[in-house]
């Protein structure tokens, strides 16, 4: 009885928490990075929200991205829009990445994919499923031989990251989480590289001029964070 109950208030938050997948994929079909955070807004409060957070849109996936990318890890120099490989949720690769740097050399970063779900709830915003990972390095994959970045495998702390730069400045108005939405904690991705998570999914609800933010002078302590 409790647990159609606790769903229920999920499915309350945001309609696309229902069968929601919990892994994306790559292009040729083999499992990707683990889906770990959702923001429910537009697309213009997503993209305000992470560069006030002090995050940049990637550029796009080009010969001259590429290029550039592999020139600026070799010479140590910033490449703060660099961009990041595709990869692919309900059929389609993501609507958004972003990233922040870390030094100089674009071969550490963190960064962050985002899929805009088809379902909108009661005021009509969709729910952006987002996969957050950290660049360890850069080096050959594991199941391709290709050059690509390796990801840190506790992603719990790239989620945590990304979310405490959303909430410092008040970025937020609601942020739940949906236990156990991982009901598998460990996997690979499609560059060989192990992940592991608590299986928590944060749910937050990006601010807009007309609502108290989380963090602001006018919001109590006491209901800055809700869960479940």
């Amino acid at each position: 009885m409790l647990i159609p109950f606790v769903w229920s208030r999920y499915f309350a938050w945001h309609p696309a928490l229902k069968d929601a997948p919990g892994v994306t994929s790559t292009g040729d079909g083999h499992p990707g990075d683990p889906l770990n955070i959702a923001l429910i807004g537009s697309e213009d409060e997503l993209a305000s929200i992470l560069k006030d957070s002090g995050w940049y849109p990637a550029d796009t996936l080009s010969l001259k991205a590429d290029l550039k990318i592999a020139a600026d890890t070799v010479l140590s120099r910033p490449y703060k829009d660099a961009p990041v490989s595709n990869l692919y949720l309900w059929g389609r690769k993501e609507d958004k990445a972003f990233e922040q740097p870390v030094g100089n050399n674009p071969r550490q970063r963190h960064h962050v994919r985002f899929w805009r779900s088809a379902e909108l709830d009661a005021q009509g915003r969709p729910l952006w499923f987002g996969a957050a990972t950290f660049d360890k390095s850069v080096g050959l994959s594991e199941t391709t031989g290709q050059i690509t970045h390796h990801i840190d495998s506790e992603v719990d702390n790239e989620r945590d990251h990304l979310l405490d730069n959303l909430k410092q400045n008040g970025g937020l108005t609601d942020l739940r989480f949906v236990d156990d939405f991982h009901k598998v904690h460990d996997g690979v991705n499609g560059g060989g590289d192990r992940w592991h998570t608590d299986g928590r999914l944060p749910v937050g609800t990006i601010a807009t001029s007309s609502r108290a933010k989380i963090g602001s002078p006018e919001t109590p302590p006491s209901s800055r964070q809700q869960q479940p």
